[in-house]
């Protein structure tokens, strides 16, 4: 990592971005720029984050995307939701409000420039009420997502939940049956095992972290219970 102030073009995009950071009154947004920021520029596969840790900033994500999961005592990971360019992280937020430790890690898929919050900083920022309820909207929808995801976890089968996570993408996607299965809290045996099945459907065709699809409408249909 690499962290510095933030440049006049950083704070620049971050406003572009972040509109409700840029509501902020210039008395309140410039101090804590200056002294409770710091820009970031981080390669992919970066942990900012982890479970059990305090949490030590509000990050602000200015390009790239992080993967926020929940990890298992045997390794295995169930990702929770990604944060790209634009957008809040509640893991981050609900320790900061709760003052209490992490329960998730965030790991950078691409790399990523971000603007990172100190705790005095983002408790300043939240004593505006309307920057604490561009927070609390935020927060109220990634709860919503979560208990989406709750709800396909317990009631949903992995093939079906599989079908749901190939699609959105566009028809080819550049992969590996690992990545998935993490995604899906999962493990990669199986995963392989269901796209096999697939690519005998003739739904897709497989290759070296690439997976092409063949009939979208077959798994569209499965990923809606049919």
């Amino acid at each position: 990592m690499s962290p510095a102030a933030p440049s006049p073009d950083q704070i620049q995009r971050l406003l572009a971005q972040y509109p409700a950071v840029a509501a902020l009154p210039a008395a309140l947004r410039e101090p804590v720029l200056a002294s409770h920021a710091q820009a970031m520029t981080v390669p992919p596969g970066t942990l900012l984050f982890d479970e059990g840790q305090a949490c030590q900033g509000f990050p602000l994500v200015l390009a790239g995307e992080v993967r926020v999961a929940r990890g298992a005592p045997n390794g295995r990971s169930l990702e929770l939701y990604r944060v790209q360019r634009g957008e809040l992280c509640v893991a981050s937020t609900s320790c900061l409000f709760g003052q209490v430790a992490l329960a998730a890690h965030g790991i950078t898929t691409e790399p990523c420039e971000l603007v990172l919050l100190d705790p005095q900083g983002f408790a300043l920022w939240t004593e505006h009420e309307g920057f604490r309820r561009y927070v609390f909207g935020i927060f109220a929808d990634r709860i919503a997502d979560l208990m989406a995801l709750a709800e396909a976890v317990a009631f949903q089968r992995l093939d079906q939940r599989l079908a749901g996570a190939l699609l959105g993408h566009g028809a080819v996607l550049q992969t590996t049956h690992q990545q998935l299965a993490d995604e899906l809290g999962t493990v990669r045996e199986i995963v392989t095992r269901l796209l096999k099945r697939f690519e005998r459907e003739g739904w897709l065709s497989l290759g070296r972290e690439r997976i092409e699809l063949r009939d979208p409408a077959a798994l569209r249909a499965l990923a809606g219970g049919g």
